[in-house]
Parts: structure tokens; sequence; C-alpha cells
């Protein structure tokens, strides 16, 4: 079950990465409208950075370590995807400047992941102390 719940975060870390790769393309667009000498085209390049290489490192984690399970993938991609979509709903989502849908795409993706991964890390924690083991270590000292 654990297994399943990681591979399944994993898959949902990978969907958030691909919506960011989406998202940091259309911000690429955005920015090419905007006045090219100024400074306000520069951080929205920047924004499209950031969301790119999120997304890339997002995926990269997802398939290489959350997949199998790994603690520190686990922590990785949960601090984060939660850094970038905390700042997403809070100065994009809750101001109204998008739709919540499609912009809530990524913050249950992130959510889902989370839980997920979550589920298959600790999980597997909860079972290693489980009162067999307990008795079988004791039986062995």
């Amino acid at each position: 079950m654990t297994k399943l719940a990681a591979r399944l975060g994993a898959i949902f870390y990978v969907i958030w990465g691909v919506v960011h790769l989406v998202s940091a393309y259309n911000v690429v667009l955005l920015g090419q409208k905007i006045s090219p000498a100024g400074v306000v085209q520069g951080r929205v390049f920047q924004d499209a950075w950031v969301l790119l290489f999120g997304g890339i490192v997002a995926i990269i984690i997802a398939v290489t370590m959350n997949w199998r399970n790994s603690k520190t993938g686990f922590w990785i991609n949960l601090v984060m995807v939660s850094l970038i979509d905390i700042a997403f709903i809070l100065f994009i989502t809750v101001p109204g400047y998008v739709p919540l849908w499609p912009g809530l795409e990524g913050p249950i993706a992130w959510v889902v992941a989370a839980v997920c991964t979550g589920v298959g890390v600790f999980g597997t924690q909860n079972r290693s102390l489980g009162s067999s083991d307990i008795l079988t270590s004791q039986k062995s000292i």
C-alpha cells in the first residue's frame, strides 16, 4: 500500500511539473507583450524561469526519488513545491488574477502528491514499528 501511495504521489508531482512547464511558456508569452526596456519584463521572465525549473526539478525528483519512496525526495519536493504554490495562491489566486479553474490545477496536484508521498514515506515507518517487529527484535537480544 505504501509503495502504491508513493508512486501515485510521484505521478501527481509529475502532473504538477507539467502544469508548471506549460505555465512557464504562457508567462514567457505574457512577458513578450511587455515593454522590453522595463524591469517589469525582466521580472516576468524571471518568474517564467522559476516556473520552468521548478517544474523540471519536481519531475526529476518525482521520477528518481518519490517513485522509489525516498524520504529525502519527499522532503525536497514537499518544500520546493509548497513554496512555489503557496506564493501562487497568495499573490495570484487570492487576488483573483486567474480563475479558480484552471488556476487550482497545480495546487490540487500539489496537495494530492504531498499526501500520497507522505503516506508512502511515513506509512513505511509506522509499519516498521509494529508489535511483531518489536517482539522479534526482543527475542534476538
